[in-house]
């Protein structure tokens, strides 16, 4: 049983398509929609798809950590409101799923941008060096994890900002995995925040948090 969990913030421009995407294959036992406190339409978006739906204040970890409390599937999914898998993926989520060396395992989605810009596939290629080189893939790109794994890891971090990346540095770099599927990502973010500009912040705040910055903090600065 496959739980799929998504954060949303006022997401009625991409919600639709993306729960369209994830269950028409109808692979998911069930979908949960963790809310922000949107003031659009998410919520009768969700009702209308099915979905289960709970709200929670504090930023997307704590969104998350939300949506993983009420999950009864043996798998989560946790997957952005603008990020959607390619064809194929609950296929090649079934095999990971099924094999028992991955029962204390996690995996991500290839990222990939729907730009065709030469811009967004540098940002892809940096993406690919940063999972490849560090083992740190952000949550526009999914997370596979067994619910057990994760409450052996102690779950989701209630934090505003750098969630996933406090997740990956848990799980480690030797048991987090690239699956042989895609999933791509709206690009308005750096179409708006620019190409060169929007990596450079993302960078900065990877710094701060390093640092040992907190997260409220930094989120001030990513907004």
């Amino acid at each position: 049983m496959l739980s799929i969990i998504i954060p949303t913030l006022d997401a009625e421009r991409e919600l639709p398509a993306t729960l369209d995407c994830v269950s028409r294959t109808g692979f998911a036992s069930e979908i949960i929609i963790a809310d922000g406190g949107s003031t659009d339409a998410t919520p009768s978006i969700a009702a209308e798809a099915g979905a289960k739906f709970t709200a929670t204040l504090g930023g997307r970890g704590a969104q998350m950590a939300s949506g993983a409390m009420y999950a009864t599937g043996d798998w989560m999914l946790f997957l952005h409101a603008d990020t959607r898998p390619q064809p194929g993926w609950n296929h090649v989520l079934e095999a990971f799923m099924k094999d028992p060396k991955n029962r204390f395992r996690a995996a991500y989605f290839q990222f990939l941008l729907n730009d065709t810009a030469a811009a967004a596939r540098r940002v892809e290629r940096l993406v690919n060096w940063r999972c490849r080189v560090l083992g740190l893939p952000y949550g526009d790109q999914g997370l596979l994890i067994s619910s057990e794994f994760y409450d052996l890891l102690g779950g989701m971090p209630p934090i505003p900002l750098m969630e996933d990346v406090d997740m990956a540095r848990r799980i480690g770099k030797k048991r987090l995995l690239p699956l042989a599927s895609a999933a791509v990502t709206s690009a308005e973010r750096y179409q708006n925040g620019g190409y060169w500009l929007r990596p450079a912040k993302n960078l900065l705040c990877l710094g701060l948090y390093f640092a040992g910055v907190p997260p409220r903090m930094i989120a001030g600065l990513y907004e």
